[in-house]
């Protein structure tokens, strides 16, 4: 999937690409806080930025509480749902997987190169309009490990977590 969206931009560099749909899984109410669902998230944005794509948005970002409503019947999962009956609101983890994005890359950002110092990791980072840098790195093993962040001569080393998502700026 993510050779193609490189294809695309390596075709028509002149193109902007744009993620705009995708589901992880079909819906199942007692899989909320399954980590995976966030980790496919992330794992889709950090690969789709990192092979041209200049925006990411879920089509689903808000489903109610059976995966809908949707006119053909494939209910899925989203970031957030509403239950109907009570009026909460149910954040998923993919929601926050979004966020280490959405929080720290502004519009008008444009990508760097990031290399993992670890092959377990993913990571993408992006220059703000203001100067600022923010760098994602996600950790999707089941085990915790150490990276690090270099720029010029400055360093420092970030402990993550097992099937976790960080986000570093400066």
């Amino acid at each position: 999937m993510y050779d193609n969206v490189a294809l695309v931009n390596r075709l028509y560099p002149a193109k902007h690409i744009i993620f705009t749909e995708g589901t992880p899984a079909n819906f199942d109410s007692t899989a909320y806080g399954r980590w995976s669902l966030g980790e496919a998230y992330g794992r889709s944005m950090i690969h789709d930025f990192n092979s041209g794509a200049e925006g990411w948005t879920d089509w689903n970002i808000l489903l109610d509480e059976k995966g809908g409503p949707n006119h053909v019947g494939n209910f899925c999962f989203a970031p957030i749902h509403a239950d109907t009956r009570t009026g909460a609101l149910i954040y998923t983890n993919s929601y926050y997987y979004i966020g280490h994005f959405a929080k720290f890359i502004r519009p008008g950002a444009r990508r760097i190169a990031v290399a993992p110092s670890r092959s377990m990791f993913l990571a993408t980072g992006f220059v703000n309009p203001n100067g600022s840098v923010a760098v994602v790195v996600m950790n999707p093993t089941g085990r915790a490990g150490e990276y690090h962040i270099r720029v010029g001569d400055e360093a420092v080393t970030v402990r993550s977590p097992a099937h976790s998502i960080q986000t570093v700026t400066f």
